[in-house]
């Protein structure tokens, strides 16, 4: 009986059933696009069986544009907008063509859910209504810039490196002491 048991046992691990459909078009890539517009930083998810290559976003036509490279038949992508960048009444061209993906709308987000066929390169252009909603606009400020490097050795950086040598000098001199006393 407990031969019957271990061998059902060992049984289970080893032959496992296998249902579902093919990876590779369940397989979602994540991209995360950073645009900077109006002094701001927003950041656009999507979620997809397929690669963006590029986008590009232009302010004053309130239009965001995906360049999508699949090698995939069947494709399938979700998107989310910040309302405060894009909002209001979405329309959407696919290779130039009038496309209708699903829209979810809260007060922060768009979700839009992508489904298309079509393998190679597509460009997704989506048009909003709205623009910065209810922010206004900064002036453009390079809040990166590096303060200026320093070039010359201050006396507390020459005094590091007599430090650091004398305290090199005297471990070799240690160590040849103690060398010399073992022969």
């Amino acid at each position: 009986m407990k031969i019957l048991f271990s061998v059902s046992l060992v049984l289970l691990f080893v032959i496992l059933p296998a249902y579902g459909q093919a990876l590779s078009d369940a397989t979602g890539l994540v991209n995360r696009l950073d645009i900077q517009t109006g002094g701001y930083t927003f950041e656009i998810e999507t979620i997809s069986n397929f690669n963006i290559n590029d986008f590009d976003f232009n302010p004053d036509e309130k239009r965001l544009s995906l360049f999508i490279n699949s090698g995939l038949e069947n494709n399938l992508g979700e998107v989310l907008i910040p309302q405060t960048l894009l909002g209001g009444n979405f329309t959407f061209y696919l290779n130039e063509q009038q496309y209708f993906p699903k829209i979810n709308s809260n007060e922060k987000i768009s979700f839009i859910t992508l489904n298309f066929t079509g393998t190679g390169e597509n460009k997704l252009e989506i048009f909003g209504t709205t623009y910065l909603d209810g922010l206004e606009k900064k002036d453009e400020l390079i809040q990166n810039e590096m303060p200026p490097i320093q070039t010359k050795e201050t006396i507390s950086d020459s005094l590091s490196w007599f430090a650091l040598v004398g305290v090199l000098v005297v471990a070799a001199a240690l160590i040849a002491v103690k060398l010399k006393k073992r022969k």
